[in-house]
């Protein structure tokens, strides 16, 4: 990361609100997902697909609760925050800001640790380093 680059706390601090529990468009889960939620919960894999997710065009996402958030949030809590899907991990550093900076402003709408007075440029760069140094690890 450039000794210049913009640290991620300074354009993103969770607030613990559970905004981005609500899965606007789903929360995806892969392969390794299923895997360790299912073993957090005590359920084959099988099962909790079956359970717990449901398709979104032609990939898994968790299922959602009648008022709208992720099956798993229960009392204002994440009930799978030690195994969540690495979607939720995430959040907001996604590749989607990579591609669109104002995907960050959208997604700010929802989500009240998002900073929105950072130039775009210094966002998108902000989450590009974020991105690369999560894939060397």
């Amino acid at each position: 990361m450039p000794s210049d680059a913009i640290d991620p706390s300074a354009i993103f601090q969770c607030q613990m609100c559970g905004a981005c529990c609500r899965g606007y468009g789903g929360t995806y889960v892969t392969p390794a997902d299923i895997e360790a939620i299912s073993g957090y919960i005590g359920a084959d894999a099988e099962t909790f697909v079956e359970r717990y997710c449901q398709m979104s065009g032609h990939r898994l996402v968790l299922g959602q609760a009648p008022d709208g958030c992720c099956v798993f949030h229960r009392d204002g809590r994440c009930g799978i925050h030690p195994v969540k899907p690495r979607m939720c991990r995430d959040w907001p550093f996604i590749e989607s800001v990579v591609r669109d900076p104002a995907n960050w402003q959208m997604m700010a709408g929802s989500c009240p640790g998002m900073r929105t007075d950072v130039d775009p440029k210094v966002v998108r760069d902000c989450v590009a380093a974020v991105l690369k140094k999560r894939n060397r690890t």
